[in-house]
């Protein structure tokens, strides 16, 4: 009888680990460098290039033709701003958000063009990339499950005087030390 409660208490052990480790600040920090650093690179590969930015957008025949201009300008400054927030520690519960819609929208973009079967280029870190495959889609949710975890588990800030300081989320939104 004792035998048979040894793999579950084990199994109880290993999930609490799991769980505590997925709740981990710490882990959230590193995934604020990393997507933060991702939505930088993008964002910059973007920048100096905004007419074949714009090429790429309208490709995708999702933004009315008037706004095409406005997003291939705008959007690449939203990742940058974005993620510098993430990578420092501002407002990383708002950055953490703005990445995540816009994952959605990246996400529902090159799936409908995916099954509409449309070859084009994905515009993601550069103008001239390969063409979209449903492996950008799996990237893309995956980077949107990490930004879940950014808005819920952020608790450490960069900006603090001793760094690495923990925030704790509370009514007033003040940092209590």
């Amino acid at each position: 009888m004792e035998e048979e409660r040894e793999p579950a208490r084990t199994m109880k052990i290993v999930w609490h680990y799991i769980y505590r480790f997925v709740r981990s600040p710490y882990l959230s920090l590193v995934l604020r460098l990393y997507i933060g650093g991702i939505f930088i690179y993008a964002g910059m590969s973007k920048v100096h290039y905004p007419g074949e930015f714009v090429e790429n957008l309208a490709a995708y025949q999702m933004l009315p033709y008037w706004a095409v201009n406005f997003v291939a300008v705008i959007l690449p400054w939203i990742e940058i701003i974005c993620g510098l927030f993430l990578i420092i520690g501002l407002k990383s519960r708002v950055s953490a958000s703005i990445i995540g819609l816009l994952l959605i929208v990246f996400i529902i973009g090159i799936s409908i063009n995916l099954l509409k079967g449309t070859p084009i280029s994905c515009g993601c870190f550069d103008s001239m990339g390969a063409q979209i495959r449903w492996n950008d889609v799996f990237r893309d949710l995956g980077w949107f499950v990490l930004t879940l975890q950014i808005f819920f588990y952020d608790r450490i800030s960069l900006l603090q005087k001793g760094l690495l300081l923990f925030r704790k989320r509370g009514v007033g939104g003040g940092l209590n030390h």
